[in-house]
């Protein structure tokens, strides 16, 4: 019989996949290794049993002690894997950029989850790396992971990751390229590599907000470049002892947006369902496409499955928020399409003022149309409001047709955008639209901002 003892024997191993569509502009053979296939579903699962078995053979880890960690999710997963197979408790200090999937699996699998700000500096006690050291001090028989500078990390992957790449492209790969974060993976995976063949490229991709790039071809540690960012799993605001810049060539940064996108694509083009990092190392190797040649083997990590991003990067209203779902727009209704079933607030040209100040409050708006018996016939804005306040105190008891301005221009359903936005004037913040059943919706100069890509 075929079997393995426990499902820790099934790390590693992973399949090595051919990508064709979303790599199409790349004149190389462009492969993919795919780590979601780990039973902790990411490459995390492999450095995990190795910072633990090695913390048991010198002491630091004792038997029924308690495994604490700052983690973005993955390597959580991975630890918690072996705590169960081991018998140790683990708590998981996470920070809350991370997505509710991660969280609601790290508790599925028994950790205690301790959540944490991200906007916050590294030494902040209020920091993910911060509340980590604090939880380790107070915790009697405990054991402080510390991935980062854990060299067990880059270990695990110089030993396991980097052999398997070697053999499965029978020496032939050119190139390597993944996300950095903790540098465990481009570190242990490159060290293999290179002492193989010192001719082979590794290639890391950063973030926005992260210092690699910076730092690995200035030298310098640059706060500046230090700022909140939406990427999950790579870039870094400290500098890891895991990430050995003398064994990388390069790092390309990628958008949020473009990682976003891109993670899509994979899962679209390529029917390969993984999380936020692949799809910012697809867009990274886009941006490094003039430097593969036709004979070359590019290989690209996929760290971990999409089935932690179904709440973020895979849900569409989480991606038109933040304006990364790449949808044309080009006529009025597209600008409202998010609230065009609201229905359009109005005041009555006999209504007093103070209704039109209680229907801004209430429904947190800033210009309002005014109506009579006939249709459209004014219009009143909070600036205006605020004038007619100050010049008359007793305004709020007048009636709107003393205080209201010009009607909104109507454009019909089908106006080009650009025709609308010049409908805006610094006496004209809105313009209504007329829907196929007689009614109005506004546009307002936000909708307008908004629907910016």
């Amino acid at each position: 019989m075929d079997f393995s003892k426990n499902i820790l024997e099934t790390i590693g191993n992973t399949p090595l996949v051919k990508l064709n569509k979303v790599v199409a502009e790349i004149d190389a053979l462009v492969l993919a290794k795919v780590e979601t296939f780990n039973p902790g579903n990411s490459v995390k699962d492999r450095m995990a049993v190795k910072m633990i078995e090695d913390a048991e053979a010198d002491g630091r880890l004792k038997p029924g002690g308690t495994i604490i960690e700052g983690t973005s999710g993955n390597t959580g997963m991975g630890l918690a894997l072996v705590a169960i197979i081991k018998g140790y408790k683990l708590i998981c200090v996470i920070s809350d950029k991370q997505s509710k999937e991660k969280m609601d699996i790290l508790r599925a699998v028994g950790a205690k989850v301790v959540v944490c700000p991200t906007d916050v500096e590294p030494t902040d006690p209020r920091s993910y790396y911060s509340v980590s050291k604090r939880l380790a001090e107070e915790t009697p028989n405990s054991w402080y992971v510390n991935q980062y500078d854990n060299m067990s990390n880059s270990l695990a992957h110089y030993e396991q990751t980097g052999p398997e790449i070697w053999k499965q492209t029978d020496g032939k790969i050119t190139h390597f390229v993944v996300g950095v974060g903790t540098g465990g993976t481009i570190s242990g995976v490159g060290k293999y590599l290179k002492e193989k063949n010192p001719n082979i490229k590794i290639w890391g991709i950063d973030t926005y907000g992260s210092v690699f790039k910076k730092y690995h071809e200035t030298g310098i540690f640059d706060e500046n470049e230090i700022y909140s960012y939406i990427t999950e799993g790579i870039g870094e605001d400290i500098l890891p002892k895991n990430v050995d810049f003398s064994l990388i060539d390069g790092f390309t940064k990628v958008t949020d947006k473009d990682a976003a996108v891109y993670t899509r694509k994979i899962a679209l083009e390529e029917a390969i369902f993984v999380g936020n990092s692949a799809g910012a190392c697809i867009k990274g190797l886009l941006q490094l496409k003039e430097h593969f040649k036709p004979d070359d083997v590019v290989v690209v990590l996929f760290h971990d499955s999409g089935s932690r991003y179904v709440g973020k990067m895979f849900n569409d209203d989480w991606m038109r928020e933040r304006g990364f779902l790449e949808e044309s727009v080009t006529k009025a209704e597209d600008v409202i399409k998010d609230h065009i079933d609201k229905e359009l607030i109005v005041v009555r040209t006999e209504e007093l003022v103070s209704h039109a100040i209680e229907r801004m409050r209430k429904y947190k708006i800033s210009q309002i149309p005014v109506v009579d018996i006939n249709g459209f016939v004014g219009s009143v804005d909070e600036t205006d409001l605020f004038r007619s306040y100050v010049a008359d105190k007793n305004v709020a008891e007048k009636p709107i047709k003393e205080v209201m301005g010009k009607p909104f221009p109507i454009v019909k359903m089908g106006t080009p955008i650009e025709e609308v936005s010049k409908l805006f004037t610094k006496e004209n913040d809105a313009v209504l639209i007329e829907l196929q059943n007689g009614n109005h919706h506004i546009i307002t100069k936000y909708d307008i901002i908004g629907s910016i890509k």
